[in-house]
């Protein structure tokens, strides 16, 4: 078991200000595992709403909740969006001493209900797989390769991940996405899925993606927004401002997992990946989800001109803005499209990112680093 202590005190932060906890993420990405260390050490109770037991425990859900104390845990919440309500009025009695983390598979714009029911009185944490300060520098192209879904990441060897992978994506398609009440035949976003894949790191075409799939483009969008919500695609929104410059407006679309990806794409081992003409695009990902996930930010943004500057990654963090360009390359240098950058959205720092292992200066704000090195800069 690979220790997760960060995940644990953002679930304990939330705890302190909120009765009522969500962790989201992914199927598979460890959220039950994470659950149950947290509540060892405390009274518990749990509830499993894909155990037929668990669910027929809560066929009379205020008789099964109203009189527990410690640790409620519910698992799979997304397939009881009513036990929201109820959960609102029971956290609310003056008397309540239960605190309840619920594990969820779908975003709160995927579950109805949860955010009107529970505003004020839920906080809301993020858990993907794991991430390169979970494992360790030294398995930074296994986590690659393989992604960071536990399963997969962990499996005896690459076979035996790619089979799990490739199990994930067939069983998501065919029963997680049907669950969440979502009436979309299998092989249409199995199809729709793939092309996102090859689309990777590219920006989004809702037309093309339409007459590719013989919808319209509200289908296309909305099959996005299912996978989005779903958290296996990363939609990231462009950045723009009054800069005398037409700029990109459509967002950019990445895989979250680059397991996933890799599973998608038929890539099954690292000399596979090395020769795929999307090798720099699967990097490009994989180093955003390890950036955006290390520095627990949504305010994060991509930036193009149609004059061809455009800047991979930007955040705000702290008051203050940073950009990132993401290079599959030995010894990257410096471009007109960062100095570009730096002046136009008046960044404080830009760093390139690649996968080796020095840091070297290219300019006085523009530096170049190992992916490893990104988060103590900004710390």
């Amino acid at each position: 078991m690979i220790p997760r202590p960060e995940a644990v005190s953002d679930i304990e932060r939330s705890f302190q200000v909120h009765p009522v906890t969500a962790l989201l993420g992914p199927r598979q990405c460890g959220k039950t595992t994470l659950a149950r260390m947290i509540s060892e050490h405390k009274p518990c109770e749990y509830f499993d709403l894909e155990n037929p037991v668990d669910s027929r425990r809560l066929s009379q859900p205020l008789q099964a909740l109203e009189n527990l104390e410690g640790m409620v845990i519910i698992d799979e919440v997304q397939r009881r969006p009513e036990l929201f309500e109820l959960i609102r009025v029971l956290v609310d009695r003056s008397d309540n001493t239960a605190q309840f983390l619920l594990l969820g598979s779908a975003s709160p714009q995927i579950i109805k209900n949860v955010s009107e029911s529970l505003a004020g009185r839920i906080g809301f944490v993020d858990l993907s797989g794991f991430h390169l300060t979970e494992v360790g520098v030294d398995q930074i192209e296994k986590l690659w390769l393989r992604g960071g879904f536990p399963n997969s990441f962990l499996a005896e060897n690459s076979d035996a991940s790619d089979v799990w992978r490739s199990n994930f994506v067939r069983t998501f398609l065919e029963r997680d996405i049907p669950q969440l009440g979502i009436n979309i035949p299998a092989e249409t976003l199995r199809r729709f899925w793939t092309m996102v894949a090859h689309y990777h790191g590219q920006i989004w075409n809702a037309a093309e993606f339409a007459r590719s799939l013989g919808t319209s483009e509200n289908t296309a969008r909305r099959y996005l927004d299912i996978l989005a919500g779903a958290f296996m695609v990363r939609i990231l929104p462009p950045w723009f401002e009054n800069l005398r410059k037409r700029q990109v407006k459509a967002p950019k679309i990445y895989i979250r997992d680059s397991g996933i990806l890799h599973s998608l794409l038929q890539l099954s081992n690292l000399s596979d990946l090395q020769g795929h003409p999307k090798i720099g695009a699967s990097w490009e990902g994989f180093a955003i989800e390890q950036i955006i996930g290390a520095l627990k930010t949504r305010d994060t943004y991509f930036w193009a001109t149609h004059a061809g500057a455009e800047l991979d990654l930007m955040v705000n963090f702290k008051g203050k803005r940073y950009g990132f360009e993401l290079k599959y390359a030995d010894a990257p240098g410096r471009t007109r499209s960062m100095h570009v950058a730096l002046e136009d959205l008046n960044l404080q720092h830009l760093w390139v990112v690649y996968p080796g292992n020095q840091q070297y200066q290219l300019h006085d704000k523009i530096t170049t680093l190992p992916l490893e090195s990104v988060l103590p800069q900004l710390n």
